[in-house]
């Protein structure tokens, strides 16, 4: 295995991208003053998290409703399952695990719940 492959595999074992992606959301979310203590300060909570589950999360509750009100054109209180997993992609969020079926509908409460595990579960990978 040449070094440049070699490479790859470490970054992908230890999801390098994965976190420098989320960090950099994070960054241009908060767009604060001192960036690089942010950052620090941002890995420092990712690190305590482990242990108290309280994750750097991009969305709050205000914006999941809004995102689901976003979704939910019609006032319906649900939506529909390409609906819910264009979300989840649109926030980096993986739908591979999902175990809807495509005729079920997600309502409000869920999508926010299932959003928020999905974040706690993405930053306790890394």
């Amino acid at each position: 295995m040449d070094r440049e492959e070699e490479g790859r595999r470490y970054l992908e074992q230890h999801k390098i991208p994965e976190l420098f992606h989320n960090l950099s959301a994070l960054l241009l979310y908060h767009r604060p003053e001192k960036p690089r203590e942010f950052l620090i300060q941002s890995l420092e909570k990712i690190k305590l998290a482990r242990m108290t589950n309280d994750y750097p999360y991009l969305m709050d509750e205000s914006n999941l409703n809004a995102m689901f009100d976003m979704l939910d054109t019609a006032g319906q209180g649900y939506i529909t399952l390409p609906q819910y997993k264009g979300a989840l992609q649109s926030m980096g969020l993986n739908t591979d695990d999902i175990m809807y079926l495509d005729t079920d509908t997600i309502t409000s409460d869920v999508f926010k719940e299932d959003v928020m595990k999905k974040f706690a579960a993405m930053w306790a990978s890394f």
